[in-house]
């Protein structure tokens, strides 16, 4: 499947978001919740905002996007916790998918909020392992759009739906192996980059100069 020319800059943004956000994560943390909150917000604008001049629903979409961006920026822990819940939302769906299909709501609820309690007590850890996992699937995202993946074709051309883990693993295998070992290295490059011992030396270094 070849991409449309819109689509071609929105993989190429995809994949270099989602690489900045796999190695540089931590570090970038606010500047990737004002990102994320822009395009959410900007997202949901568009859903819901229908104006008669196309200048006046972009004008619309972009005041969302950036109401998104201000209110996660200011609310950082709020990010956190939602980055927890998140993270909880799909230790769900990973390891427990009942014979029904989807797991029950209020199992979902649980893991969302041990997730976002943990992500505040533990931050550190749980930005690491969410932008790193976020990036992995955005960069991946990026780079089989780019490669022509019908399914990354369509998420670049904002139907992320149809994508793991949007829908089960099976027949995307290897695209969900691709993502956790991308992302387990990422992972691994943040914590060794943004461990204490390592910060301590780049401070001594450039003290020393």
């Amino acid at each position: 499947m070849l991409l449309a020319s819109p689509e071609v800059p929105a993989a190429i943004i995809l994949l270099a978001a989602g690489l900045l956000a796999c190695f540089m994560g931590y570090r970038l943390f606010r500047w990737l919740l004002g990102l994320y909150g822009f395009v959410g917000g900007a997202y949901l604008t568009s859903l819901f905002v229908s104006m008669p001049e196309p200048w006046m629903t972009a004008a619309a979409v972009v005041t969302g996007g950036l109401i998104g961006a201000l209110f996660l920026l200011v609310a950082y822990l709020a990010g956190v916790a939602i980055l927890g819940a998140g993270l909880g939302a799909l230790a769900v769906s990973l390891f427990w998918t009942p014979d029904g299909g989807s797991a029950e709501t209020w199992v979902v609820i649980a893991a969302c909020l041990v997730g976002a309690i943990a992500a505040v007590s533990l931050q550190r850890y749980v930005i690491i392992v969410g932008t790193s996992l976020g990036g992995a699937w955005t960069a991946l995202v990026g780079a089989l759009a780019l490669g022509g993946h019908t399914e990354s074709v369509a998420a670049a051309g904002g139907d992320p739906w149809q994508l793991y883990p949007m829908v089960p693993a099976n027949g995307q295998v290897g695209f969900a192996i691709g993502w956790f070992g991308f992302g387990l290295l990422a992972a691994l490059v943040q914590l060794r980059w943004s461990s204490p011992m390592r910060r301590r030396k780049r401070r001594s270094s450039e003290d020393d100069k």
